[in-house]
């Protein structure tokens, strides 16, 4: 009787009432749907045993009935936005992912080898699935701290989880934001920024937002060592672009949050925001002024509403976002990759 539950479940995830489909091993992994199970939660989980690297997933989603479809993997990223479908139709949709070791956090866990992929939503229909080696794609580099990360916990999520569903096909997100990290120790320890460093080709942009953690940093030194992760960049070929952090929610009396501990200002007077945007402006760096833009975001919501994007709720934290509030922080990113020119209008959904 189970297995005749899960054939029927495994069916409708598909996209078909009939019997799964026959295996597609028709490259090097084995690309097909053949490498999915369905899951207690009602979705889809594939393995693809596949070395460190850029890889092209292409899906078509739809079925008999009408779907709704979203795509994440490794650790908890999304990598494509929830997409409805009509009974009867199917869309294709494409998109590249970077699978690394360790698969998320650089000082996390390991996470597992090879690629994974979630596939979920509201109503999942899928009716094909292929993975192929694409190793000329572009690599977006994220350098952040527990903000920007790809956070294996539930319910925190870092904007970096949710900006690959931003780009299409032919550019990855590079995460290597890591929990805790300074701009003293993230150029300090080998696992972090060498590592970015090593992996630069011609053109990668890198996004480097520090600030959250540096705490005890002076202004000489922060100036010091946010310019050596610029010139580093480029010395690699790469990009750098430098991006303010997102604001703590913490409001004063009017409703604003003008004040030190929402706008990040250290215990040393050292304020970051501008520190960031006046060496963007000597280094002639490109710029995402995310603190304005999160600061417009959180006054416009209000003290209450503004709750949904932390985890103030569930953790008493003004700090780390909530999936909600990752997202809007990522499309804010997006949007400022867009309207910069930092990334080609092609790659950007």
């Amino acid at each position: 009787m189970r297995k005749t539950a899960l054939l029927a479940a495994t069916a409708t995830l598909l996209g078909t009432l009939a019997a799964p489909p026959a295996a597609h091993a028709d490259g090097p992994f084995g690309q097909g749907l053949d490498h999915c199970a369905p899951t207690d939660a009602g979705t889809l989980a594939c393995h693809f045993d596949v070395a460190p690297g850029t890889y092209d997933v292409t899906v078509t989603l739809g079925g008999e009935t009408a779907g709704s479809t979203a795509v994440g993997g490794e650790t908890r990223r999304a990598l494509l936005a929830e997409t409805a479908t009509a009974a009867g139709r199917t869309v294709r949709r494409s998109f590249t992912v970077d699978v690394r070791e360790p698969e998320g956090e650089p000082t996390g866990p390991a996470g597992t080898p090879g690629l994974d992929l979630v596939l979920g939503g509201a109503a999942p229909r899928v009716t094909a699935l292929r993975v192929t080696p694409a190793p000329a794609a572009r690599r977006l580099f994220l350098v952040g701290d527990s903000t920007v990360c790809d956070q294996p916990g539930d319910p925190y999520t870092g904007w970096g989880q949710q900006l690959p569903v931003h780009l299409k096909r032919g550019v990855a997100v590079a995460n290597h934001a890591d929990s805790g990290e300074s701009t003293v120790t993230f150029l300090a320890n080998p696992a972090l920024f060498d590592t970015v460093e090593a992996a630069i080709r011609p053109g990668d942009p890198v996004l480097i937002q520090l600030a959250h953690n540096d705490k005890q940093t002076d202004a000489a030194t922060y100036r010091a060592n946010l310019t050596a992760l610029v010139e580093r960049v480029r010395a690699a070929g790469g990009e750098p672009v430098l991006v303010t952090p997102v604001v703590r929610r913490w409001f004063n009396a009017d409703g604003t949050l003008d004040n030190g501990t929402a706008l990040l200002v250290n215990g040393l007077g050292v304020d970051h925001p501008a520190e960031v945007r006046a060496l963007a402006g000597s280094l002639g760096t490109p710029l995402i002024d995310l603190t304005a833009l999160t600061k417009a975001r959180v006054e416009q919501l209000g003290p209450e509403a503004s709750k949904a994007l932390y985890l103030t709720a569930e953790k008493r934290d003004n700090t780390h976002t909530s999936v909600r509030g990752a997202t809007e922080y990522a499309a804010l990113v997006a949007g400022e990759l867009r309207a910069r020119g930092i990334l080609p209008e092609p790659l950007l959904r």
